[in-house]
């Protein structure tokens, strides 16, 4: 009897060898050509589930089908490892966040990631919170600091109260901590250091056209975001004071003419300065009010909540001569542009309803005619004809918007200008357990980089509280703040701000390329022939985040001379996420701890094994789209993976695949020849072909349609089961025996086609279920010796002509509804086909007493018998 499949013990069996033989290990100066894959790193929490696995047996598949399809491949596996998880659990657990964070990936290396069965190169493993790396985090900042990408100023920062520290804009979500949807993000004035990405906004969103391999959705997220604005910068005269002018930014400078107020932001520094005696005290507890919120908030506001206040001062229109009032009001930002919009409600939802709310005249200077409208209900946004505009009265207002550029330029009134959503990286956070900013404040010399022999700037151990209160532990640790200035040898402090962790993750799949490197953070020919990486898998949410600061870390240091490349990742796939009902909210959910919903990876694969995890992540759905979990699912894969163990064990058992020296008879892949085969045998080996060809077009970039090629594999399973065991021994009632072997039914021929599929199967399912593919290849002998791997064995070939059967399903039809199918051969004359249908029992029941008007036939496809009522 056919030993059980038993999942853990295959797998532990396989993963033990694979790590002794290093089949993974990546090969330099290999001749093959290159292949990098990557994965985004995870965060080292402390135990992964069954929703992560899925993105990480994705890029498994794609690194081992790349392996055997040929290429030199690199799948790196590391631990983004700073960040506020760990210095939160510290507080909480009274530890060291290194102690915590070192158990925590060691736990998810050994017990999770390495039992998944994935085929990392863990020789280069890297952990961003280890010296070893942050040194050259630290060495990078100093290179973009001293190319200018990296300065400090005061300004309004986005400040989470519960984790006591600073949030980039792009960590904010609708209004709140990204790490704590409850906690409202406050506003705070504070120095801050920055990377000026604003310095490659053009060259981030210009570049997206090149990136043909990431999906348009992907793109789009970017390119909204750096949000790139033509349009002209135009300058209004304060009336009280005609030295004073503001400016403001507008991609509407054909409304000019219908301009009848002016908006500061509650921060604009001339507000103070222009507000009269009478409007004072409601201005400053506006500009009080304001202090108070968001940046989001302000911006997010519903136009009809849209508040403001006059400030009692007029500025004169440029264009018209006319005096219009400055009013302030915080939906105007003064990170944003110049702090100062106009208000030109005739053709600006916004301004409309701010005008009708506060009363203010409306002035229309576009119409869809180039005559007046009259009372207006409503902004008028289509483009139209100038209409009381003086000179440019009749023209489209397209070509008005370059001529009055032109006329504000001549008049020196303004000037054109593209403007960006996009702001400064502000990279400073208030935390310890981040990479040290290698920057020494010293009132002598001013801000002093620390010299890069002193390199790394070491996170201190010693003498460091965690308590969670009270701000920045390192600001507080003066033995380590408190250190000589490089530059003048007298006092000085070392900057307590700790870099933002997407910093981290900006460039560590530079440094994977070359991570036994101690003299510098890559090298450049390593990094060269890597890079770009030619498949990164990852979620969607870091469209915005990760990969726009990745690319500007790439361009920047492009530009510095240190890598050749532009872009960083050539083909990006998101994969959906994965989902399961949960108990708390009684709805279908993303699967997290929070939501009480998980799958431990532990005890699934104890019970059902990792092939089984790993096929179901993979089948239940295409890989963009999300994946609802369901135990019966993976259970389903599980008894898929035992009818493969059950087919190779009899076929092995009963000594079907090997010849009278106990060796596998397996041809090649032509030898067999579709004339040799017999009726029964001929469409089994189209199969294997046809199988072998749509697996190999799934796994492709160009679909990477996992499921259907498990699916592919499933039916072929199933025609070697009715070959096999429903032949002219097997028992009438057309099920599987116990009584029939595997060999009661098969000529010489048919073995070396059984045997010819079984190794043909085995090899594509490799990538997606590599422990019993690997047990499977060796028990049936296909293995050259104990240490060949299926994994390091060539992808198999195919036969084109082989691929197509020489049967077709043709369904057969009344009026254009289904009555039967039936096989047919696929090259059947149109007549035949006719006959043929008109002949089927089903149809002619269907059609007797009616009269047949015509016959449709689709050849290869469909026959459709079209008859008259009753």
């Amino acid at each position: 009897m056919a030993a059980p499949y038993s999942p853990q013990q295959i797998e532990e069996k396989w993963q033990a060898i694979w790590e002794k033989n290093g089949i993974y290990k990546t090969k330099e100066n290999d001749s093959r050509p290159k292949f990098y894959s990557l994965v985004m790193f995870p965060y080292p929490s402390g135990d992964l589930h069954m929703g992560h696995m899925r993105v990480y047996t994705i890029s498994d598949v794609i690194s081992r089908s790349r392996r055997m399809q040929g290429f030199n491949v690199l799948n790196p596996m590391g631990w983004d490892s700073f960040g506020l998880p760990a210095e939160n659990a510290a507080i909480k657990r009274n530890m060291h966040p290194g102690a915590w964070t070192d158990q925590n990936i060691k736990f998810m290396r050994d017990e999770q990631l390495k039992k998944l069965g994935t085929s990392y190169d863990w020789d280069r493993e890297v952990t961003t919170s280890k010296p070893e790396y942050y040194r050259w985090t630290q060495w990078l900042i100093l290179k973009l600091y001293h190319a200018g990408l990296v300065y400090r100023k005061s300004a309004p920062v986005n400040w989470c109260p519960q984790c006591e520290t600073v949030l980039a804009n792009e960590q904010v979500e609708n209004g709140a901590c990204w790490r704590h949807p409850e906690t409202p993000v406050q506003q705070k004035q504070m120095a801050q250091w920055f990377l000026k990405i604003t310095a490659y906004a053009d060259a981030l969103l210009d570049d997206l056209d090149q990136l043909t391999g990431w999906a348009e959705r992907v793109r789009l997220m970017p390119r909204n975001w750096i949000g790139r604005s033509q349009g002209a910068d135009l300058h209004f005269t304060v009336e009280s004071k005609p030295n004073v002018k503001i400016t403001v930014f507008t991609t509407r400078p054909d409304t000019a003419f219908g301009v009848s107020y002016l908006v500061l932001a509650p921060e604009h520094p001339l507000v103070k300065e222009l507000t009269t005696d009478e409007q004072k005290p409601a201005v400053e507890k506006y500009v009080d009010e304001a202090k108070r919120k968001t940046e989001l908030e302000r911006v997010s506001a519903d136009e009809k909540q849209k508040t403001g206040v006059t400030t009692g001062a007029f500025v004169v229109n440029p264009f018209n001569g006319d005096i219009v009032p400055i009013w302030v009001s915080d939906y105007v930002l003064m990170s944003y542009g110049t702090g100062a919009v106009m208000g030109v409600p005739a053709h600006d939802d916004r301004d409309f309803v701010f005008a009708r709310k506060h009363n203010l005249s409306i002035r229309e200077v576009i119409s869809a005619s180039g005559q007046p409208s009259g009372e207006l209900k409503e902004a008028f946004i289509e483009p139209g004809v100038m209409i009381n505009s003086g000179q440019f009265n009749g023209m489209p207002n397209s070509e008005a918007k370059t001529k009055m550029i032109e006329w504000a330029a001549k008049n020196l009134s303004g000037a054109a200008k593209t403007q960006f959503r996009l702001r400064d990286w502000l990279i400073s956070r208030q935390r310890y357990w981040g990479c040290p900013i290698p920057l020494i404040h010293c009132e002598k010399c001013g801000v002093v980089p620390v010299p890069e022999d002193q390199l790394p700037v070491e996170l201190p151990i010693e003498g460091v509280e965690f308590t969670g209160k009270g701000g920045n532990p390192l600001a507080k640790t003066a033995a380590w703040m408190n250190v000589d200035c490089p530059k003048c040898q007298g006092p000085g402090k070392r900057e307590t701000d700790t870099m933002d962790t997407f910093i981290d993750s900006s460039w560590y799949y530079l440094r994977y390329c070359d991570t036994g490197n101690t003299s510098a953070a890559f090298s450049k020919e390593k990094v060269d022939y890597w890079m770009p990486v030619d498949q990164y898998v990852g979620g969607i949410e870091h469209a915005i985040l990760h990969l726009l600061y990745s690319r500007f870390f790439t361009k920047a240091l492009k530009d510095i001379g240190l890598v050749s490349c532009s872009e960083p990742f050539t083909n990006l796939l998101s994969q959906g996420m994965v989902t399961k009902f949960s108990p708390d909210s009684g709805r279908i959910e993303k699967m997290s701890k929070s939501r009480g919903n998980v799958v431990g990876t532990t005890d699934f694969f104890k019970r059902f094994g990792a092939d089984a995890a790993r096929l179901f992540t993979l089948f239940a759905s295409p890989p963009e789209q999300e994946l609802e979990w369901s135990e019966e699912g993976a259970i389903g894969q599980f008894r898929f993976l035992n009818r493969i163990w059950r087919l190779a064990q009899d076929l092995v058992d009963n000594n079907v695949i090997v010849d009278a020296q106990g060796k596998p008879i397996v041809p090649a892949v032509g030898i067999l020849s579709a004339q040799d085969m017999d009726g029964r045998a001929k469409p089994v080996l189209q199969a294997v072909h046809a199988t072998i060809k749509a697996v190999s077009d799934d796994l492709s970039r160009e679909r990477f349609s996992f499921n259907t090629a498990i699916a592919r594999c499933m039916e072929l399973v199933n025609a070697l089961y009715t070959f096999i065991y429903h032949g002219p021994a097997a028992n009438g009632n057309g099920k599987e025996s116990d009584e029939v072997k595997a060999g009661d039914n098969l000529s010489e021929k048919d073995k070396e086609l059984v045997c010819f599929a079984l190794r043909s199967l085995l090899l594509v399912m490799a990538p997606m279920a590599p422990h019993i593919s690997e047990e499977l290849w060796h028990q049936a002998g296909f293995a050259k010796d104990e240490d060949d791997s299926i994994h390091e064995t060539q992808w198999p070939g195919y036969v084109r002509e082989l691929t197509v059967s020489d049967t077709v399903e043709l369904v057969l039809q009344v009026n254009g509804k289904i009555v039967n199918k039936m096989d047919a051969p696929r090259t059947l004359p149109e007549k035949d086909a006719e006959k043929l249908a008109l002949a089927d029992v089903k149809i002619q029941e269907k059609i007797a007493g009616r009269t047949v008007r015509k016959v449709i036939v689709v050849p290869g496809r469909l026959v459709n018998i079209v008859v008259a009522d009753k």
